[in-house]
């Protein structure tokens, strides 16, 4: 850092989608900030002013911190020692059977403790299994630590970070009311208010969240495949409902549910509770088997054995680069046992190395498949089928 002032915050995971836009956030708020991260090519990246993902007004930012001094990256865990807080953005992982790993965040945790202090304070970032917070608070007094743990859950949408870090309530998961205090320091720099409770209900909060969410998608995916069995077209059928009708507003489009964390939490809750969590092992089957149902429907107009098949966007959301968890690569995998070729198109993502430019993939393909619902093809001209779940081109989600 330029700056004389050692920092105040360290992050934990801090170049990635969650710590980063946070520690330039806090950053630029005047709190002295290090971002420590494991990956080295990401580090270097932030260290040279490039964002190593698409996060929007995030560039800018970064720039004028790094000029300030008041932010840095760095691959080497001793940065953490002379911090205040140690924000920790390593969240629970679930495996292939969809079993949550409750000890990532503690194994993540054991290669620094040489480096941590008595009087810092641990703040887990990320969504964690519920009790997760409880067993790290256990584990640093097995470590001879005395610091507090708080759970404040990010609440951000991917590409809407650094507006909504700065307008959205923090929720403070505590276990006193000086650890409380403590971690609103933190977020009164933000400009935001903070909502306090106990670390069990801010775990549960925020798996809570996101699974509404994701239920919500599944009930409109439900009922996109109940109006497509009937011949008819659920992006109109929702349109007529929804219009200036406010009790179902929150109806949402149909479309590929997908992405880091839906999936993901909804799959915690069920393990959380013992797989009674009838509601949300139906989500995960609903919005799971979209990409099956779609080929299947596909598969019924055309001969598929000898059809060039092109996904348009491979992200898990529009305007994205971010692929994790994206449904469009399931669709692929699962159309390469039944096309004759796929290929793939995606202005954002730079992490796939068989991506194809936009115009090679229209000239080539057969029947198109809106993976990803871009801004960029809502004006294109098609000349073969297209099949769009998003309804983003306006003319029904099977074209």
């Amino acid at each position: 850092m330029k700056s004389h002032s050692s920092p105040v915050v360290s992050v934990v995971g801090g170049c990635g989608h969650v710590g980063l836009p946070l520690a330039i956030s806090l950053a630029a708020s005047g709190l002295p900030t290090v971002a420590f991260d494991i990956d080295t090519l990401a580090v270097e990246k932030v260290n040279a002013g490039t964002m190593p993902f698409d996060e929007r007004g995030a560039a800018g930012v970064l720039r004028d911190v790094l000029e300030q001094g008041t932010f840095a990256a760095s691959d080497s865990p001793s940065v953490i020692r002379d911090c205040q807080f140690v924000i920790v953005v390593i969240g629970t992982p679930v495996d292939d059977h969809l079993s949550p790993d409750p000890n990532a965040v503690i194994a993540a945790m054991s290669d620094i403790i040489p480096y941590m202090r008595d009087d810092q304070i641990v703040i887990l970032r990320s969504t964690v299994y519920p009790g997760v917070t409880r067993r790290l608070e256990h584990f640093l007094r097995a470590q001879g630590l005395q610091g507090s743990v708080t759970f404040c859950p990010e609440r951000i949408l991917e590409g809407n970070a650094m507006l909504e870090l700065r307008e959205l309530p923090q929720i403070i998961g505590a276990r006193t009311d000086e650890a409380a205090r403590r971690s609103a320091v933190l977020f009164d720099a933000l400009g935001v208010s903070t909502l306090v409770a106990t670390p069990e209900e801010a775990e549960l909060a925020k798996l809570f969240t996101n699974t509404w969410r994701y239920i919500k998608f599944a009930a409109a995916n439900q009922f996109w495949l109940m109006a497509t069995e009937a011949g008819l077209d659920y992006a109109r059928i929702r349109e007529v409902l929804t219009t200036d009708y406010p009790r179902a507003a929150d109806l949402p489009i149909s479309g590929f549910a997908a992405g880091p964390c839906l999936f993901k939490d909804t799959a915690q809750l069920a393990a959380f509770t013992n797989n009674t969590f009838t509601l949300g092992n139906a989500a995960m089957m609903v919005n799971e088997g979209q990409p099956l149902y779609l080929i299947e429907r596909i598969a019924k107009r055309h001969d598929l054995s000898v059809a060039t098949v092109g996904i348009l966007g491979m992200a898990f959301k529009a305007e994205s680069d971010d692929i994790r968890s994206s449904l469009s690569y399931k669709l692929k995998r699962i159309l390469r046992f039944h096309a004759h070729e796929v290929i793939t198109t995606d202005p954002f993502v730079t992490t796939d190395d068989d991506l194809l430019p936009l115009e090679d993939v229209l000239r080539r393909s057969d029947i198109l498949i809106v993976g990803a619902p871009h801004e960029q093809y809502r004006d294109l001209n098609f000349k073969q089928p297209v099949y769009d779940v998003w309804n983003l081109l306006g003319r029904g989600t099977l074209v």
